[in-house]
C-alpha cells in the first residue's frame, strides 16, 4: 500500500534543504581563497591544496568513526547534525584568528570535515523519512541545493577581494552557524523515519552484507573518482582555457559557476526521473554522459568556445545528476534501523577516494597538459555503470516480489 507523505512534508523538506546548504558552505570557503591564504602566510603552492583535501580527508574520519559507532542511526538526527554544524561553524570561524596559519589551518580544516559528516548524511537520513514514493526527487532536490552552494565560491571571487579572504571565511562559518539553529528548531524527523538504533556489533557487518548496499556503494565509488576531481579543478581549466580564448578576466569565474552550480538542475531532473523508471538506469545513463564528456572537453580546447561550454554544462549536469540515486538506492536497500549507517559508510568510502583523484588530476595536467588531464576520469563511470547494471536486474526482482496483505 502506497502511503501519502503528510502535509507539511514541502515544508519540512523546504527547511531541511536550506540547512543542509549552509552547514555545507564551510566545504569549500577556503578552497577559492587559498591562494591568497597561503601568500600572506609564506607557505608553498604545494601546501594550498590541503585546504581542500584536510576537508576531505576529515569527512572520510568523521563518517568512518559515525560508520563504527552507528551515531547515525543512535542519535537523533536533527540534533547530530546541529552540533556537527556548529562544530564546523567554530572551526571555520578559526582560521580567520591572528596567528593561524599552515599546519594550524590544515588541522582546522580537516576538524571542518570531521564535521559535516554529521551534516550531510544525518540531512539525507532525515529527507529519506518525509517520505517513500519519492525519494529520488527529494534526495535529488538536497543534492541539487549542496550542489549550488558548493558554486556560489566561484562567484564570490568577483565581489570579495582576495585580500579579504577571512570575511569570505567568516561568512561561511555564519552560514553554518545558522543552520546549526535551523535544526534545533525547525527542522524535524518525519513520520518514515526508522526508530534510533542500540548498538550492534553486528549491524555493521549486516548493512554490508546487504547486496544492495554493496551495489550501490560500488556505483557511487564509480562517480566519486569523477565529481570532486573535476569540481576542484574547473576553475583551473577555465582559467587556462580562458587565456587561449583571449575572454574577458570576468569569464572563467562565471564558467566555473556556472559548470557546477548547472548540476543542481540535473540532479533534480535526474530525481524525478529515478522515482519513474529507477534508481540504476539513472544513473547507468548519468554516467555514460559524464564519461564521454570526461573524455571530450580536453581535446575541445582546440574547437569554437561555444562547444567546449556546451561540453562543460552538460558535464556539470550530469556528473552530479546520479550522486543522489546511489544514496536513495542505499536507504531503499539497507536494513531500516541503519539506514543512517548505510549512508556513512558509502560516503566515508567515497570521499576517500576523491583525495585520490583531487591530487591526480593536476599531476596529469602537468604532464600531459589540460588536453588530456581528464581523459582516466572516465574510468570511474565504466566500473559504475557495471555496478549498476546488477543493481538494475535486483531493483527489478524487488518491485516482482509479491507484498505481503
Amino acid at each position: 500500500m502506497t502511503v501519502a507523505p503528510p502535509r507539511n512534508a514541502l515544508t519540512q523538506l523546504a527547511w531541511l534543504l536550506a540547512a543542509v546548504v549552509l552547514g555545507m558552505s564551510p566545504w569549500f570557503s577556503a578552497t577559492v581563497v587559498a591562494s591568497s591564504m597561503i601568500a600572506e602566510w609564506g607557505e608553498s603552492s604545494a601546501r594550498g591544496i590541503w585546504l581542500t583535501l584536510g576537508v576531505q580527508l576529515g569527512f572520510v574520519i568523521g563518517s568512518t568513526v559515525s560508520a563504527v559507532l552507528l551515531l547515525s542511526d543512535r542519535c537523533r538526527p536533527a540534533r547530530l547534525a546541529m552540533w556537527s554544524a556548529w562544530l564546523a561553524a567554530a572551526a571555520t570561524a578559526a582560521l580567520a584568528l591572528p596567528g593561524i596559519r599552515g599546519t594550524q589551518a590544515i588541522a582546522l580544516r580537516v576538524v571542518v570535515g570531521i564535521a559535516l559528516a554529521g551534516v550531510y548524511p544525518p540531512g539525507i537520513k532525515l529527507a529519506a523519512g518525509w517520505t517513500t514514493t519519492r525519494r529520488g526527487t527529494v534526495i535529488g532536490a538536497l543534492v541539487g541545493g549542496t550542489t549550488l552552494g558548493s558554486a556560489v565560491p566561484h562567484l564570490l571571487r568577483l565581489v570579495v577581494d582576495a585580500s579579504a579572504w577571512r570575511s569570505l571565511v567568516l561568512m561561511a562559518a555564519a552560514c553554518a552557524a545558522f543552520s546549526g539553529v535551523l535544526f534545533a528548531t525547525i527542522v524535524h524527523e518525519g513520520p518514515f523515519q526508522g526508530r534510533s538504533a542500540p548498538f550492534d556489533r553486528h549491524a555493521l557487518g549486516r548493512v554490508m552484507r546487504n547486496r544492495g548496499v554493496r551495489l550501490a556503494t560500488l556505483g557511487y565509488l564509480g562517480h566519486m573518482w569523477e565529481l570532486y576531481a573535476m569540481w576542484s579543478t574547473i576553475g583551473v581549466f577555465w582559467s587556462v582555457a580562458g587565456v587561449r580564448y583571449g575572454t574577458p578576466v570576468w569569464f572563467a569565474p562565471v564558467m566555473a559557476f556556472a559548470s557546477v552550480s548547472v548540476g543542481a538542475v540535473g540532479s533534480v531532473v535526474a530525481g524525478k526521473a529515478s522515482d519513474a523508471i529507477g534508481r540504476s538506469m539513472v544513473t547507468i545513463v548519468a554516467m555514460a554522459i559524464s564519461g564521454l564528456c570526461a573524455v571530450s572537453i580536453g581535446p575541445a580546447l582546440g574547437a569554437p568556445l561555444a562547444l567546449l561550454i556546451a561540453i562543460s554544462l552538460l558535464w556539470g549536469a550530469s556528473i552530479v545528476a546520479d550522486s543522489a540515486q546511489f544514496s536513495a538506492a542505499v536507504t531503499e536497500f539497507s536494513p531500516v534501523d541503519y539506514v543512517g549507517t548505510s549512508v556513512t559508510i558509502q560516503t566515508a568510502l567515497g570521499f576517500l577516494l576523491t583525495m585520490v583523484t583531487i591530487r591526480l588530476v593536476p599531476m596529469w595536467s602537468s604532464w600531459w597538459g589540460w588536453e588530456r588531464a581528464y581523459l582516466p576520469l572516465a574510468l570511474g563511470p565504466m566500473l559504475g555503470i557495471m555496478a549498476m547494471w546488477r543493481l538494475k536486474a535486483l531493483e527489478r526482482l524487488e518491485r516482482e516480489r509479491p507484498v505481503s496483505a
